[in-house]
């Protein structure tokens, strides 16, 4: 890599920490489970070295989206926007078990980052203009696009045209919600994906739209009830949302994640999570804005 700090991990993996071993191959040889930087050094006063000696980090994520984060039995959430926090937690020196999570719905992201109740958010977060004026982003690590969920026995809805005029669930505050208006959608707003699907079951709504990694997660919790139809119509660059301007902190993630799509560990926790049910896709070029 270019930055020094990410060479530094790199020459410590040998004696870094396994969380679990190593995993299946990955693009950049044997793919690794994330590792725990033993001696991480930062600049003073940074935000990294701030976090590195604390010890421990509090990370906004959903709580309700298979797939990406979703509570599971052990009480903390689980998925791939889960996954990745792990990976960068790690090379702050920073545990799986030193993770304070924060379950973050669609509209407290930002609120979340400016009072300082979350050091980071990863929760299906896409980077937009109207964002970035309040908070920062590092990323994207993975790029999504808006789709249509209906039920499994409806033939009606097959793109986004058939959603002019007609009654569509998503969730307030939410990059989807505004397409949606946009499009002409009557939207009824919730605040979670989840509450969305019984407006469905009972016909207030023809359909709920959201990203379509999100909604294939719905398909695969709630087997035979629902649908994906129809190609993706927007594409959404799920980013890591950080306090606005710390650019520092900003380009360190950055370079965290481009040495995870290197090593492996970004394949591993891919195929760990939403590559149960999702097909493996390489992720896009982070941002150096």
């Amino acid at each position: 890599m270019k930055r020094s700090r990410i060479a530094l991990v790199a020459a410590a993996a040998a004696t870094a920490l396994l969380f679990a071993g190593c995993a299946s191959d990955g693009p950049g040889g044997d793919a690794a489970e994330p590792t725990v930087e033993e001696t991480p050094e930062f600049p003073e006063g940074s935000t990294m070295a701030r976090l590195a000696e604390a010890g421990s980090i509090t990370i906004g994520t959903k709580f309700d989206q298979p797939l990406f984060g979703l509570v599971g039995p052990s009480g903390d959430p689980e998925g791939f926007d889960v996954e990745i926090g792990k990976i960068i937690a790690g090379q702050l020196g920073i545990a799986p078990e030193n993770i304070e999570w924060v379950e973050t719905v669609s509209a407290n992201r930002e609120p979340f980052i400016e009072n300082g109740q979350v050091d980071i958010v990863i929760a299906t977060y896409t980077i937009n203009d109207a964002r970035k004026e309040v908070v920062s982003f590092a990323g994207p690590y993975f790029m999504a696009g808006q789709s249509i969920l209906v039920l499994s026995d409806n033939d009606d809805i097959e793109s986004e045209d058939d959603l002019v005029g007609q009654a569509v669930c998503s969730v307030t505050g939410s990059t989807p919600a505004a397409n949606l208006k946009e499009l002409g959608a009557e939207v009824l707003e919730t605040d979670t994906y989840s509450n969305c699907l019984e407006p469905l079951r009972n016909d207030k709504v023809v359909a709920v739209s959201t990203d379509n990694v999100i909604l294939a997660g719905l398909v695969a919790q709630n087997e035979g009830e629902f649908k994906v139809v129809g190609k993706p119509f927007t594409e959404e660059p799920y980013g890591i949302g950080l306090k606005l301007d710390d650019t520092e902190f900003r380009m360190w993630i950055n370079d965290v994640l481009e040495q995870s799509f290197e090593d492996g560990t970004y394949k591993a926790a891919w195929e760990k999570t939403a590559g149960t049910v999702l097909p493996f896709v390489d992720p896009p070029a982070v941002n150096r804005y």
